[in-house]
């Protein structure tokens, strides 16, 4: 049953990669393509929680945590930029 449960994980994460470089292509705004990178960071996020959990390795959690501290202070950068330059 765990092993289904992560399985079925694995794929719902690489689907939602697959979603994020799609949207990251296709996005028409420099403001759709900075909220697809920062869904592929999250996405990332839960994948490295993902192989935390699978390697049974919490270290790897605090390397997650870490991600996404800094994407989320990047996406401000990139907010503050957009709207009133440097």
């Amino acid at each position: 049953m765990a092993d289904a449960t992560l399985t079925a994980a694995a794929i719902l994460i690489f689907l939602g990669v697959a979603f994020g470089v799609l949207r990251l292509v296709l996005g028409q705004t420099t403001i759709d393509r900075v909220a697809a990178i920062d869904m592929l960071t999250v996405v990332s996020i839960s994948l490295i929680a993902l192989y935390a959990h699978v390697a049974g390795r919490s270290i790897y959690l605090d390397v997650a945590l870490v991600y996404g501290v800094l994407s989320f202070l990047a996406v401000l950068a990139i907010a503050r930029y957009l709207e009133r330059g440097l």
